[in-house]
C-alpha cells in the first residue's frame, strides 16, 4: 500500500514531540472504503470513523466511493473488537496460580459504629503457597503478627492475652482450592494439641479468672473445626485477599453472597465489574456490590435470621478493589468496604486495605 508516513507531530511549544498511531494513505484509481479496510482487516464503517476522527472536518468521507477523496487516515497498529476483548482478558488475572500473592503483605482495618469510637488495627500476615506431593492439594502456610491499634502495639492484659492466644497456634495451615478459596484446615488435630501445649506457659503469666475465662473460650472455640473455619472464612480479610479467580474475567453483573459481618450469615448481593488499567503495568478491578436478598441490617448484624418473612431489603453494600500486575498477575494492593445502615443512618463500617510488603 502506498502510504505517507506521519509518525511524529510537533506540539505547540516546538520543544516536545508525540507518536501518533495513524498514516496517511494516498487513494488511487478503483479504491473504495471496503477495499482499502479489507486489506487493514477493518470493516468500512471502522475505517470511516478512524478517519473522520483524524480529519479535518472538510476532508470527512461518507461514501463507499472516493471519488474526489486524496488522502485517507489509516491506523497503523488495529485491533479488531475481538483482539481487544481478549487483550483486555489477558491484563488480568485468568487463572488459580500461586504466584497471585506475594510472600508478604501489611494490612490496616478500620471499624466504625456510631456508638462507639473508631478501631484501627495495622498488622502484617505472610503467606507460603506449597503442593502436598501425596494428596495434591495446596496447602497455604499462613502467619499473622506485628498488631498495632492506634499505631502502637496493644499493651493491656486483655488484648495482649488475645493476641498471644492467636500468635501460639500460629502459623496455620490451609487447604486452598483451585479458584483460590479457602476450604479447610490441613490438620486441625495438630492445631489444637499445639495450643493445649501453649496454654501452661500462658496460664503462668495470665492469672485469674478473667483470663482462665478467656482461655477456655478460645480453647472451646478453636476444638470446633466447622466454627473455627467459619471465623476465618466470614473476615473481611479472606473473603477480600482470597478472591475467586474468576471473578476477573466477569463483564457483566451477578450474584454473590458476602459475610458483610464476621460469623453472621452470607447475604447475596448484586456485584458489578469495573475495570481498567492504572498504568502499563497494572490493572483495576473494582467489584460493586448491593445486598438484593430480604432480611434486615439488624438481622446481619446479629448474626441470626428471623424465622418470619420480611418485605424489608436490608441497606448497604460491599466494595471490593484489586490491583494486579497486567504481566505476572501478582495482587499489588486490595481495597475493600462494607457499610451497613438503617433508616438512613450507618450502624456498621469496616475498611481495609491490603498491601504489598
Amino acid at each position: 500500500m502506498n502510504f505517507q508516513y506521519s509518525f511524529l507531530i510537533a506540539l505547540s511549544d516546538n520543544s516536545l514531540w508525540m507518536e501518533i498511531d495513524f498514516l496517511q494513505y494516498q487513494v488511487r484509481n478503483g479504491d473504495t472504503l471496503t477495499s482499502i479496510a479489507s486489506r487493514l482487516g477493518m470493516t468500512s464503517e471502522e475505517l470511516k470513523l478512524f478517519h473522520n476522527s483524524h480529519c479535518q472536518k472538510m476532508d470527512k468521507v461518507w461514501f463507499e466511493s472516493l471519488n474526489d477523496v486524496k488522502k485517507i487516515f489509516v491506523p497503523t497498529n488495529f485491533k479488531t473488537k475481538a483482539e481487544k476483548e481478549q487483550e483486555r482478558k489477558n491484563a488480568f488475572p485468568s487463572q488459580w496460580s500461586d504466584s497471585f500473592w506475594a510472600k508478604r503483605y501489611t494490612v490496616n482495618e478500620t471499624f466504625e459504629t456510631p456508638y462507639e469510637p473508631s478501631v484501627n488495627i495495622i498488622y502484617t500476615i505472610e503467606l507460603n503457597l506449597s503442593k502436598d506431593k501425596n494428596t495434591g492439594r495446596h496447602i497455604l502456610n499462613y502467619l499473622q503478627s506485628d498488631f498495632k491499634s492506634g499505631g502502637n502495639t496493644p499493651d493491656d492484659k486483655v488484648s495482649s492475652l488475645s493476641i498471644a492466644c492467636m500468635q501460639s497456634i500460629m502459623p496455620l495451615e490451609f487447604v486452598i482450592n483451585e479458584q483460590g478459596k479457602i476450604t479447610g484446615f490441613v490438620d486441625h488435630k495438630k492445631m489444637t494439641n499445639t495450643f493445649f501445649k501453649q496454654r501452661k506457659e500462658l496460664e503462668e503469666f495470665y492469672i485469674g479468672e478473667i483470663f482462665q475465662n478467656y482461655m477456655n473460650t478460645f480453647e472451646r472455640n478453636i476444638n470446633d473445626e466447622m466454627f473455627l473455619l467459619k471465623q476465618f472464612q466470614s473476615t473481611l480479610l479472606f473473603q477480600t485477599l482470597f478472591p475467586t479467580i474468576g471473578w476477573f474475567q466477569k463483564k457483566t453483573k451477578w450474584k454473590e453472597s458476602f459475610y458483610l459481618v464476621q460469623n453472621s450469615f452470607p447475604v447475596q448481593c448484586e456485584i458489578n465489574i469495573e475495570q481498567e488499567n492504572e498504568d502499563k503495568d497494572s490493572v483495576l478491578t473494582v467489584l460493586k456490590g448491593k445486598i438484593t436478598e430480604l432480611c434486615t441490617s439488624q438481622e446481619i448484624m446479629r448474626g441470626i435470621k428471623l424465622q418470619e418473612s420480611t418485605s424489608e431489603l436490608a441497606s448497604g453494600n460491599i466494595l471490593l478493589e484489586y490491583t494486579t500486575h497486567t504481566k505476572n498477575k501478582n495482587l499489588l494492593q486490595a481495597k475493600a468496604s462494607v457499610l451497613l445502615s438503617h433508616e438512613d443512618e450507618f450502624i456498621h463500617q469496616h475498611h481495609i486495605n491490603i498491601t504489598q510488603g
